[in-house]
């Protein structure tokens, strides 16, 4: 679903510079910065690294994914 929001013109211009460098849409920009600050509000003890790798894991499609196989430990 579209909307039309207002927006601080400053928040607008760094959202639209990020979303070039990060190759998305400015209001995909704007989604993934509402995303992260979210799961960084709900889980304060967590690193913004850590959340921002989690958020990446979590798009990556299934068949790109390599299955995991224990390995045995060489000694």
């Amino acid at each position: 679903m579209s909307m039309s929001i207002r927006m601080n013109d400053d928040l607008y211009h760094q959202a639209k510079t990020a979303a070039k460098g990060e190759c998305r849409t400015i209001a995909g920009q704007l989604e993934y910065w509402a995303r992260v600050g979210r799961v960084a509000l709900e889980n304060p003890d967590l690193p913004v690294d850590f959340i921002r790798e989690l958020l990446i894991a979590r798009s990556e499609e299934k068949d790109q994914l390599t299955p995991f196989s224990q390995g045995h430990l060489r000694g």
